[in-house]
């Protein structure tokens, strides 16, 4: 060892540590020792200091190529804060003006510069790969590795220029390091970087601090809002997937009195960069953030990360949920799901090359499956990663509530069947189709409507076969192709379950349909997701009160109302009125009797309500409402208003209901009696006096569509509940 230290001195003369972490030492020894090396190694596991000991140790100056200029400037100043000189290690980016590039150069040709960060777009530059072709390289670190291969979650085409570039500045050592690598997408950076016979370090993927749990997306907001507030002044992080979303969000939460910023790519870098110092500096508690946030994030205590949106893959999902927890501390990650999200994502894989979206499709099947699934998060994390756990974990939200489970071993030897009757060439959809008897055009085209097993598992739905072989992959029987991802195939404990099946216990799934959002009528969708019982006497207190009233239920407060209301508990006409959809016109008007009725509930119950209850809306500020709302006043002919703005009737009429339903008064007369004569107006008014429901369909049915229009029964729709309901 250099200046006859042990490694370990090493470490305490630049670090200050007086122990390594895991395998931190065999992988050091095995840089020092000039051998290619492959790191697999958690977040919070260490790995920056896998490559930042031997750089300082050995001759020359390592190159550390990374993904993120933020990331490189803050391992940089990291490193830096060990040393007494600037110049021991720099980086070299888009960044930096003339003058600083000279600078940096300078000191990595007078041998100052220990560690050199490059962008793998900075590398590509001719000047530059000229410029380091007379350096000393010791080795070069592949940071964030994942980002070579199709099959990562972060998948960067420049990243798989790296390999010919190092060959054309000169060949040194790698070390390619990442905290989230499938078999499949490690034999591709290997495979990629031309280090197939390299050393290889893997460390558990098992976390046991981390809680996880995925809940259906309903009042999603408003149960974020709670989980905050139960966990006041701790640390976390909130991701989705679009910028808007980012914003709002962030904005929701400020409104409630939680200390939250936003940060996301779309952002100047100052405010950015300063949003993430203000989180890091404990300025604010919830960083709102698209997934450009965290890599490299060395903050130990984030208490929670919470997915407003599901994840595009199972590997970006563990390295999101990864920054929870990193000192061994409590971790909870939550997660909101809804299919609908899966949905969305396949859409924007649209227009993009054959081999992507195929690969994009297989990795959205494991995340549904595993956002699906009843069995022990842990048990499926660590077998996607090639790790096995042999007892649930206790610390998720399936194993702490465990779901009913069904004997299923004819069905998994149905399973196994259609699976080698095809010659175990086909993926999960297409032997689930086999199954099903759904003759989809790849079936008939490969003639599998003629096979045995075609229809043999008729009497159960495709997503029930999907969750067969998931489980029946959890159990070892069958296993995906890693060369040939997604196909189907069946192992030897599988071939002997199907010589002589054995009883097998089937999860049944939980079933994420549910999602809040608006029908075509712009009035939100119903479900209970919180007390049943309040929400049953909420439902048979309504029907009182529009007795006496004279008025359909429906009227009063609808549906999503009452759901609201049995998740929040209201007890006063001020709490009330910021339910979804109640307002403060509708609070006093008919929600003293419900006030009064939640209160004795709780007392009885003993119910404990979050401290503030109440979740504040962001106050709407979108222009068209207010210039609708203005236009009306002024009777402004709806033609004129859609010209104005440039969009349709329909979709003007859709923005009134939104504003109605949400409690504001509008009055529309004037443009209905152009429209409508005024028996046909008391025709329909008197039918949503009696109607047991407001739909469109139902009214047209009951009136006759050869009389009305679906945009007539719309506008009187919006003059009744103005009138009756506001």
């Amino acid at each position: 060892m250099k200046n006859g230290l042990k490694l370990v001195d090493h470490l305490q003369k630049h670090f200050g540590f007086d122990r390594f972490k895991g395998q931190q030492e065999d992988v050091i020894k095995s840089v020092l020792e000039g051998n290619d090396t492959f790191v697999l190694m958690p977040t919070g596991g260490g790995k920056s200091l896998c490559y930042q000991l031997p750089a300082l140790i050995m001759d020359g100056t390592a190159i550390i190529i990374s993904p993120l200029i933020a990331l490189m400037k803050n391992q940089v100043d990291s490193i830096r804060s060990f040393g007494t000189d600037d110049g021991i290690a720099h980086f070299l980016n888009s960044s930096l003006n003339k003058a600083a590039i000279q600078r940096v150069k300078e000191d990595v040709t007078n041998g100052k510069t220990k560690l050199l960060y490059v962008a793998p777009e900075s590398l590509t530059k001719q000047d530059n790969i000229d410029f380091l072709k007379n350096v000393k390289i010791s080795f070069y670190a592949i940071d964030e590795a994942h980002c070579i291969s199709e099959w990562g979650h972060d998948f960067r085409p420049e990243y798989r220029r790296i390999k010919p570039i190092v060959y054309e500045i000169g060949q040194a050592p790698i070390i390619a390091l990442t905290a989230t690598a499938t078999a499949k997408v490690q034999h591709d950076i290997q495979k990629n970087l031309g280090m197939l016979g390299a050393e290889v370090f893997k460390a558990s993927f098992n976390r046991p601090n981390l809680y996880y749990a995925v809940k259906p997306k309903v009042n999603t907001e408003t149960q974020i809002i709670k989980f905050i507030k139960d966990n006041e002044g701790k640390s976390g992080i909130i991701y989705c997937l679009s910028r808007k979303k980012v914003e709002q969000l962030a904005e929701l939460l400020q409104v409630n009195g939680i200390k939250a910023l936003p940060y996301h790519a779309g952002m100047d870098s100052a405010t950015r960069s300063g949003n993430q110092d203000k989180f890091l500096m404990e300025e604010v508690d919830v960083i709102v953030a698209t997934i450009a946030f965290g890599m490299g994030i060395d903050k130990p205590d984030v208490r929670f990360v919470i997915h407003y949106d599901i994840p595009k893959s199972l590997e970006g999902y563990y390295q999101e949920t990864g920054r929870a927890g990193r000192d061994g501390g409590e971790g909870q990650c939550i997660t909101f799901y809804s299919y609908k999200d899966i949905q969305k994502l396949e859409k924007f894989m649209q227009g993009k090359p054959v081999a992507e979206q195929e690969i994009g499709r297989q990795l959205l099947l494991d995340t549904a499956s595993y956002a699906e699934s009843a069995i022990c998060r842990r048990i499926i994390l660590l077998n996607y990663f090639g790790e096995t756990l042999e007892e649930p974990c206790g610390n998720c939200d399936n194993c702490l509530n465990p779901k009913e489970q069904v004997e299923a071993s004819d069905e998994v030897t149905r399973a196994l069947k259609a699976i080698q009757e095809v010659k175990e060439k086909y993926k999960a959809e297409h032997i689930s189709d086999i199954l099903t008897g759904t003759k989809t055009a790849a079936v008939k085209s490969f003639k599998h409507d003629q096979l045995e097993t075609f229809g043999l598992g008729d009497d159960h739905s495709a997503r029930f076969w999907n969750a067969v072989f998931r489980q029946s992959m959890i159990a070892g029987l069958i296993t995906k192709d890693i060369e040939n991802y997604g196909l189907l195939k069946i192992n030897k404990k599988g071939h002997e379950f199907m010589a002589k099946p054995v009883d097998f216990l089937l999860v049944r799934n939980h079933n994420y349909e549910e999602q809040e959002e608006s029908n075509g009528g712009g009035v939100p969708a119903g479900g209970t997701g919180g007390d049943p019982e309040l929400f049953s006497m909420l439902k048979d207190l309504r029907k009182k009160v529009a007795k006496k009233h004279n008025l359909p239920p429906f009227v009063i407060f609808q549906d999503p109302s009452l759901s609201d209301m049995s998740i929040q508990y209201p007890i006063s006409l001020d709490e009330l009125k910021f339910i979804q959809g109640v307002g403060e016109g509708k609070a006093r008007r008919y929600g003293k009797d419900f006030v009064q009725l939640i209160k004795a509930y709780v007392e009885e119950n003993e119910i404990e309500r979050p401290q503030d209850m109440v979740v504040k809306t962001v106050a709407n500020k979108s222009k068209l409402k207010v210039y609708i709302i203005q236009s009306i006043d002024r009777k402004l002919s709806f033609e004129d208003i859609v010209d104005a703005k440039g969009i349709e009737i329909k979709d003007l009429i859709m923005e009134i209901e939104a504003i109605v339903n949400s409690g504001t008064k509008i009055n529309i007369d004037y443009y209905i009696d152009d429209v409508l004569d005024e028996d046909h107006q008391d025709e329909v008014y008197d039918y949503f006096r009696e109607a047991e429901d407001d739909t469109v369909d139902a009214a047209l049915e009951e009136l006759g569509e050869d009389e009305y229009t679906e945009e007539d029964i719309r506008l009187m729709r919006i003059k009744f509940m103005s009138e009756m309901g506001n």
